[in-house]
């Protein structure tokens, strides 16, 4: 599983990092910028990523915007979001509004910090990344 972790926070880069290190490469973002160009350069090498780990508060272009732009690019492609990339939002905001917003721009998961190694592999089974 080859995961793009889109984080501005240093420790929650790390944390995030640790999680996932047992299920394959994990590359970094910080900020939403930097995971429109990873993204895209993923796609162009036919080596897209698997799953995005996505901050919604980050500074240049938050987590939402980038969720619309790495979407749009997707169907660009011809690739529907049930077929591209898993996103995973992991972000400090739990109001009823940012997650319809994720939800609606088609995250495929809202997970709140501080994040639980327990919720999000349970996220990777239900997403079908992990058996």
């Amino acid at each position: 599983m080859k995961t793009l972790i889109v984080e501005d926070d240093f420790t929650s880069r790390l944390l995030l990092q640790e999680l996932l290190k047992d299920y394959g490469p994990s590359h970094v973002a910080v900020n939403g910028k930097e995971a429109i160009k990873a993204t895209s350069a993923a796609m162009a090498a036919g080596e897209s990523y698997d799953l995005i780990c996505l901050d919604i508060m980050m500074p240049e272009m938050n987590g939402l915007e980038a969720l619309r732009q790495i979407r749009k690019h997707e169907e660009a492609q011809g690739i529907l979001p049930a077929k591209g990339s898993k996103i995973i939002m992991t972000t400090a905001l739990d109001d009823v509004k940012n997650v319809n917003a994720a939800y609606y721009d088609l995250c495929d998961a809202y997970l709140t910090k501080p994040i639980q190694k327990a919720k999000l592999i349970d996220e990777l089974h239900t997403l079908k990344l992990t058996s």
